[in-house]
């Protein structure tokens, strides 16, 4: 059973990988990115190192995201937030 869920995870974050690469929207991009950095740190817990899937959860999808949507906004990718 652990073994099935550890290949749908890796499938899923083979399909994360590709997503972002292929994707032309970059909010989209973004969120699928979050979706990587979470599906990473589940796979961290499954290898038995919390202290890595705790980093990678509150690095990957939280700090990183944060930048990430500020980055958009700050080059007027995101709709409203074009000054003038």
């Amino acid at each position: 059973m652990s073994t099935a869920i550890q290949i749908i995870l890796l499938l899923f974050l083979v399909a994360c990988a590709i997503g972002v690469s292929f994707t032309r929207n970059l909010f989209i991009a973004v969120i699928i990115f979050m979706g990587y950095s979470s599906i990473m740190a589940v796979i961290w817990l499954f290898l038995e190192s919390p202290d890595l899937a705790i980093t990678q959860a509150a690095v990957g999808a939280g700090v990183d995201s944060v930048l990430f949507f500020l980055t958009l906004k700050k080059v007027h990718v995101l709709k409203g937030t074009r000054e003038g």
